[in-house]
This record gives C-alpha cells, sequence and structure tokens, in this order.
C-alpha cells in the first residue's frame, strides 16, 4: 500500500505551490491567494482615491483577470508582482475613462491630474514591501502574530494591561515578549532582503 505523501499547510505553500494546486482546481489554494495579495491588490484602487464601490469593481476585475490567465503565468513566483501590475493598469484606465466622461463638464482647472506611470515604480516597490512584511509577520508563530497586530496595527495602540489580557499573559512579560517576536519579525525581514 502506497501512502499518500505529506502535504505542508496551505499557510507555508509557496506561490508557485499555490498557483500549481489553483490550476488543479483546490479551492483552498484559491482561497489562500485572494487571502494573500487582497491587501496588495485593493492598495491600488486606495492609491487612486476611488469611491468603495469602484474599488470594489477593480478587485473583483484583478482576481477574474487572475483566474482566467492563471495557466499563462510565466513567473508563479512573481504573483504579487504581477498583480498589483495588473491592479495598477486597471486602476489607470479606470481614471482616463473616468475623466474622458466628465470632461466637457469640468474645465481645465477643475481636472484632477491622472496619475501618471512614472510614480508606478515607486509604489509598487512600496506596495512590494508592504507585502512581504504581511507575508512576514504571517509567518511569525500564532502568538506573536497577534501580539504585532494588537501592538502595532491598531490606531492608538492597545495597552500592554489589555494585551495581556487577550493573550492571557501577565503584563509584565509582554515587553520581553514582544522584543522577541521584533527579533523574530526582524531576523525574518532580513533573510528576505528587506
Amino acid at each position: 500500500m502506497k501512502l499518500a505523501p505529506v502535504r505542508k499547510p496551505v499557510a507555508a505553500w509557496t506561490d508557485e505551490d499555490l498557483v500549481e494546486e489553483c490550476l488543479r482546481g483546490n479551492e483552498e489554494a484559491w482561497h489562500a491567494v485572494v487571502d494573500k495579495y487582497k491587501n496588495l491588490v485593493y492598495s491600488a484602487p486606495v492609491k487612486y482615491r476611488m469611491s468603495p464601490q469602484d474599488a470594489a469593481d477593480i478587485f473583483q476585475e484583478v482576481w477574474v483577470e487572475l483566474y482566467s490567465e492563471l495557466k499563462n503565468l510565466r513567473k508563479p513566483g512573481a504573483l504579487g508582482g504581477w498583480l498589483i501590475s495588473v491592479a495598477s493598469h486597471k486602476c489607470y484606465q479606470w481614471k482616463r475613462r473616468r475623466m474622458r466622461e466628465t470632461e466637457p463638464q469640468q474645465t481645465a482647472a477643475d481636472r484632477e491630474p491622472v496619475a501618471r506611470e512614472p510614480l508606478f515604480p515607486e509604489w509598487k516597490e512600496q506596495a512590494e514591501r508592504a507585502q512581504i512584511l504581511r507575508d512576514t509577520v504571517a509567518g511569525l508563530p500564532e502568538r506573536c502574530q497577534r501580539m504585532v497586530h494588537l501592538l502595532f496595527y491598531r490606531d492608538p495602540p492597545m495597552a500592554y494591561a489589555e494585551v495581556a489580557r487577550l493573550l492571557g499573559l501577565a503584563e509584565g512579560s509582554i515587553g520581553f515578549i514582544r522584543g522577541r517576536c521584533l527579533q523574530k519579525l526582524r531576523s525574518s525581514l532580513q533573510e528576505r532582503g528587506f
């Protein structure tokens, strides 16, 4: 009797693994791709200051395009870059269409300038760095992930007493554990060239 190969958890899959599994029809992999890159994709409409409805339309268009082009991806490992390029292109086209539709109603002084392509490389790099940070935080042990989210992803930051209560820890241990978690995060980011 031949045993099935042991599969690593979805959270540990590389982009190549995710694309391969998506092509096999694995819905769990598709959900993992969307979950992993939803913030990256949504950052493009935010950059273009779109309404929530328009941003949702662009968001959906990007995922439809990925689904239809998945088998044609030349570099599955560069999935994040592909997604941000497609999202940015769709936003740029949206903005141009929007300007053509409103041109007769506006004077030149009233028009908002369209984002120019020279800004794209800088913004793309920022979006990709933000994705690396999200991926790296997601790769931390669960306790560290929760601590980073509670202490750094909230505005205003959560007090140590509240973090201790939520994590079931002594308040005096939060600073020490925080330091260890940040060291793990720092090391992981350095390994990724961040």
